[in-house]
């Protein structure tokens, strides 16, 4: 069982802040997601609605919870929360549980921002392009955060850009 798990989150960005474009990601890179998997499997992930509906299913082999100002919606294999508090509660119980170090919040924009302060790690995908999109992600300050990982040449051939990630930790 884990003391202590850190909140941290997870998110693709491009090089002007874009990660979302009309509810879908701006690329494809396949190599990402698989690292997005690896990073956020067997750990409760928290998102907002519009992530929620923007997955084909629910992300197996992870308790996902879902936020909605809606008290009326429901989610097939989702817990679904009104209020962040709770949720986040939530998140941090089934990490004691799971015996995980880190609950992941997964998205959108929305959630992240509401989040921030209590962030402790960034996942940061950084894709080496600039596209138009209607969600945004704002990069680490230097003052606030350290980068402790990152890893560039990561790109395949399936892959439509380049990209590096970065690890950042709270000061």
């Amino acid at each position: 069982m884990t003391a202590n798990p850190k909140l941290s989150l997870i998110v693709a960005r491009a090089q002007n802040g874009v990660i979302g474009r009309e509810g879908d990601l701006p690329w494809r890179l396949p190599s990402d997601l698989k690292l997005f998997k690896k990073t956020t499997v067997g750990k409760p992930v928290l998102m907002g609605r519009k992530t929620w509906e923007s997955l084909p299913f629910p992300l197996p082999g992870r308790p996902n919870l879902v936020l909605t100002r809606d008290p009326n919606y429901k989610a097939d294999k989702a817990e679904v929360f009104n209020d962040l508090e709770a949720m986040v509660g939530r998140g941090y119980e089934l990490a004691g549980e799971l015996g995980v170090e880190e609950v992941m919040v997964i998205g959108g924009a929305q959630l992240y921002r509401a989040l921030m302060p209590f962030i402790d790690r960034q996942y940061i995908t950084q894709v080496l392009v600039v596209v138009e999109g209607d969600a945004h992600f704002t990069a680490p300050s230097p003052d606030e955060w350290v980068m402790s990982d990152r890893q560039s040449g990561l790109k395949t051939a399936k892959d439509e850009f380049d990209f590096a990630v970065e690890i950042w930790d709270r000061k």
